[in-house]
């Protein structure tokens, strides 16, 4: 009868998952932009652009998607879910690429569909490409804090031990709080470095807080 899968192995599959669903995402990203350049194109030649401008346009529209998508995945990789400004400018790239492709296609229901299909797969793809890195950042902060847990306990009695981290934890949602109730104007949350000021804690502890409450771990 086979063991439990080993640890080495889990992350060796962790690692594969990762690296399809990323060679997935390149794929479409090729994909749709090559049909979105050739729709966006045709569209500007369409409606009186001269061949020059009609040939740079497509590449302000899908620039701006790519330019949003990777600020979203820098983002995804510190364990937020990006600020207003890109998530505005990738709907607006996305929304605009698919209207040009829908504008082009066969004047049908199918035609239509079938035209706005590679833009759609992109957006679902990059999303969950970024759920994948979020997720993934989530496991290593909680590895993160509890090797720091383990290197605790072996400085202290265990249950002075266990009530430093219930203390810890408790502020760390105290702190998470505070955020979600000093939002910015625009929505955003305040940086790791005003949290762990407001709480007199290093900056790192701030965004250890922030990552961890993005991340769902703080209630």
């Amino acid at each position: 009868m086979a063991g439990p899968p080993q640890a080495a192995d889990l992350g060796k599959a962790d690692r594969i998952i990762r690296g399809t669903t990323t060679a997935s995402v390149v794929v479409l990203a090729l994909i749709a932009g090559a049909i979105s350049y050739r729709h966006l194109h045709t569209l500007a030649i369409r409606h009186g652009e001269s061949p020059w401008s009609a040939a740079l346009l497509p590449l302000s529209v899908d620039g701006m998607v790519v330019c949003a998508s990777m600020a979203l995945l820098t983002e995804s990789r510190r364990g937020k879910r990006g600020g207003l400004m890109p998530w505005t400018l990738l709907v607006l790239g996305s929304t605009a690429s698919i209207a040009a492709n829908i504008a082009v296609a066969e004047p049908s229901v199918i035609g239509r569909a079938v035209a706005a299909w590679p833009a759609l797969a992109l957006i679902g793809g990059m999303e969950m490409l970024m759920r994948m890195i979020r997720t993934r950042v989530c496991q290593l902060t909680q590895v993160v804090i509890a090797n720091s847990a383990e290197e605790t306990s072996f400085e202290r009695p265990p249950a002075e031990s266990e009530t430093h981290r219930t203390r810890g934890q408790a502020l760390q949602r105290q702190a998470w709080q505070w955020a979600q109730s000093h939002r910015h104007a625009d929505g955003s949350l305040p940086s790791g470095i005003a949290i762990a000021q407001a709480f007199g804690r290093s900056p790192r502890w701030g965004r250890l807080v922030k990552s961890i409450g993005l991340a769902g771990g703080l209630g």
